[in-house]
């Protein structure tokens, strides 16, 4: 049988390659390969074959048909590459091309570019730092000692190595302040966290703007005028502020910042009808930040203001609920 096997392969090997047509090819298949081809027939005439024998036999039937189905299929490719060789396609070169879908700025980033733009405006310079701070930048030198009641309302996360992810971008004003002389004019947003459960209103990780001013004679006056622009260039020109006195451990006298209310103007859900919107914190720098950082108390004044860029996109674009900025909603961040 072993002299059967080896002749029906190599009659198989010679019809395949002499098959001109893939027509031609098909019909050789079906001669060699197919149900009732000779090399299946061959494998039913195996259960004839003595038992001692049946093992090398099979062996050898396997290797024939494994044989004759990589010589079909290679000539099968090779009358493919003939078919299409010489043939040319078609192909219109002033047709446009295919064009990659462009990405979307952030809605947060967006609201941190018109930031940028608004206070650059105003004689502003952009600055940075660490979002891993001490306790000296992210408390003492922003007049929150140990003990002051206020700490509260900053805590953060602390890590294992003492340090801590910074609550407010305040800290990267001590460092300019460290670094630098006045005149100052400067605004630092960027990432903060604080341990806040997480809701429509909150989260433990947020974008914040600080901006800090300092000269000799720098006013409350100057504080007015500039954050009075900067919301009427984010949220229109016909918006109105106003300051309503409060309390915060780095500046003295302190203010809340309240603008009109974009979205009604006799009262709504969103301002709890009262009109008016909290946008901002503000004040002038306590002269015990000065001193921590190596200002004469008597000679420079200066101010400060913070804002949720968080809030100030809700606002902007109408959103109600800051956990979306964060899951990467596609259907949500296409909208803007």
């Amino acid at each position: 049988m072993e002299h059967e096997i080896d002749a029906t392969l190599a009659a198989a090997l010679k019809a395949f390659e002499s098959a001109q047509t893939k027509s031609d090819l098909e019909q050789a298949r079906i001669h060699y390969l197919g149900q009732q081809g000779k090399i299946p027939l061959l494998l039913k005439q195996l259960r004839d074959v003595p038992a001692e024998r049946r093992p090398a036999v099979g062996k050898r039937l396997n290797e024939a048909k494994a044989a004759a189905s990589s010589a079909f299929q290679a000539r099968g490719r090779s009358l493919e590459d003939a078919g299409t060789k010489g043939k040319t396609t078609f192909f219109d070169v002033t047709l446009p091309g295919v064009r990659r879908p462009l990405g979307r700025r952030h809605p947060i980033s967006q609201t941190i570019q018109d930031i940028k733009r608004v206070f650059a405006g105003l004689g502003f310079e952009v600055v940075s730092g660490p979002e891993v701070e001490t306790e000296h930048y992210n408390f003492d030198a922003l007049n929150i000692p140990p003990d002051h009641p206020s700490r509260d309302s900053f805590d953060t996360f602390f890590l294992d190595d003492g340090s801590l992810l910074r609550s407010q971008t305040s800290t990267v004003q001590v460092r300019v302040m460290e670094k630098r002389q006045p005149p100052l004019r400067v605004i630092a947003p960027g990432r903060v966290y604080r341990p806040d459960s997480v809701d429509a209103t909150h989260h433990y990780m947020f974008h914040q703007v600080e901006g800090l001013a300092v000269d000799e004679r720098t006013t409350f006056a100057d504080m007015k005028y500039v954050l009075e622009t900067a919301i009427r260039e984010l949220f229109g020109r016909e918006r109105r502020m106003r300051l309503v006195p409060s309390f915060f451990p780095f500046t003295e006298p302190s203010a809340e910042v309240y603008m009109s209310c974009p979205f009604c103007t006799a009262g709504c859900n969103v301002c709890s009808g009262s009109g008016w919107l909290e946008i901002a914190g503000c004040g002038m720098v306590d002269p015990n930040v000065f001193e921590a950082v190596g200002y004469p108390r008597d000679r420079y004044t200066g101010f400060a203001f913070g804002a949720g860029i968080d809030r100030i996109a809700m606002l902007r674009y109408g959103i109600r609920d800051i956990r979306l900025f964060t899951e990467n909603d596609q259907d949500f961040l296409h909208q803007l």
